[in-house]
């Protein structure tokens, strides 16, 4: 691996991180494509440059973080599910599910099925809430059950949390926000995890490709964030949807036959 893989990496992380097309699963695909082995310091970099991801975040929603302390008690509540289920699950996950791109095609491929169908017959309920604040404790909770399905590489956390908030009845936006701030610490907490168990074992070369994949993410996951507020204003998941079937079906041919 080189500065080169670091920059493509954290671009591809920095864009995909918040959008429901899962960033875990184009990180894992991408390494494929760039022949990179899946060595331990890959799969500890590709946890490592969420760091970038949410740093973005804080810069973007700092009041929410440092002033509107009911909403941080929210997303900590919707936090816990996947911190927990994640201590359980960690080293199977790493072990078993990460760098595998059957796991992460499928996962896509499904997802995106179930993406366009649920668009297609969801509708808004009357009196959905409209801010952040007027999530309900129980509400936070389930949005982090959501949440957890996301440890399977290829799932999407943005899509298994935005998607639970719909069906409980929170609007497009609200949701959305949420989902970026519940990012925070359930980044923080995997990348923190593996940091270290591993992180002793980096050669200073190492640090310096986590150093560019961190600034990369950073930089585009800003531009990301400030898309997809705008993208849903007017427009349904569905076209995430069906780029995630596409990408999917052009994995499975290009790993099948080209790779």
């Amino acid at each position: 691996m080189n500065f080169f893989h670091a920059i493509i990496l954290g671009i591809v992380e920095g864009v995909t991180e918040f959008l429901p097309i899962s960033s875990t699963g184009h990180l894992i695909l991408v390494s494929k494509v760039l022949r990179l082995a899946s060595t331990d310091f890959l799969k500890s970099f590709e946890i490592g440059i969420q760091l970038g991801a949410i740093l973005a975040v804080v810069v973007q929603y700092f009041r929410s973080f440092f002033v509107k302390f009911e909403i941080l008690k929210k997303v900590i509540v919707a936090f816990l599910p996947t911190a927990i289920l994640g201590l359980i699950f960690y080293k199977v996950i790493k072990q078993f599910l990460l760098g595998s791109e059957q796991v992460v095609l499928w996962a896509l491929f499904l997802g995106g099925v179930f993406l366009i169908i649920f668009e297609i017959f969801y509708r808004e309920k009357q009196g959905a809430a409209e801010e952040i604040e007027k999530i309900s404790w129980r509400q936070a909770v389930v949005i982090g059950l959501f949440q957890s399905v996301a440890m399977i590489p290829g799932v999407s956390r943005a899509a298994a949390t935005i998607i639970g908030g719909l069906i409980l009845g929170l609007k497009r936006k609200t949701i959305v926000e949420f989902s970026f701030l519940l990012a925070v610490p359930t980044m923080a907490a995997a990348t923190g995890l593996d940091l270290i168990s591993s992180g002793g074992r980096f050669s200073s070369g190492e640090f310096w490709l986590l150093a560019v994949g961190f600034i990369f993410s950073f930089v585009t996951a800003l531009f990301a964030i400030r898309f997809f507020l705008k993208f849903i204003k007017n427009h349904s998941f569905i076209i995430f949807g069906v780029y995630r079937i596409i990408l999917a079906g052009a994995g499975l041919i290009f790993f099948s036959f080209l790779l």
